[in-house]
């Protein structure tokens, strides 16, 4: 049997950024192809629309650049996206690094400087609870 592994859909090549855009990267698009990898957006999967301001941790809340409140969505996103990993299977997880969501070990600060803290986004936390090896991919 393959190994299942979670993607950042945005890795996958799917223009599910805050921006509209993507951080297609060839060799995790074979890994879809394959059938080894399934793409997940945790921000869309917890409601937000796609463009969407960025956001960023700010102490135990996710904020965007203009002060909006979507923790709830990340939560939400988080959790669904967490589903989909259980129900697949996936050991592990190769997540967009620096983001609030996906980011592992290192994450923006919350000043909207393009400054970085050690910390773990939201559902990289998530995965880690429940033993899935996160590795963070620019």
């Amino acid at each position: 049997m393959t190994k299942k592994v979670i993607v950042s859909a945005c890795l996958a090549g799917l223009n599910c950024r805050y921006d509209g855009d993507n951080k297609k990267r060839n060799d995790i698009v074979e890994m879809v192809k394959r059938g080894e990898a399934i793409p997940v957006c945790p921000e869309q999967l917890g409601g937000l629309s796609t463009p969407r301001e960025p956001a960023e941790a700010v102490g135990d809340q996710i904020l965007t650049v203009n002060g909006r409140d979507v923790t709830f969505e990340y939560q939400k996103g988080a959790q669904e996206a967490l589903l989909i990993a259980e129900l697949t299977g996936a050991t592990e997880a190769l997540l967009k690094s620096k983001s609030p969501m996906c980011g592992a070990g290192s994450v923006y600060d919350g000043s909207f400087s393009g400054k970085m803290k050690e910390d773990d986004g939201i559902f990289t936390k998530l995965l880690k609870k429940s033993s899935i090896k996160v590795t963070s991919v620019d």
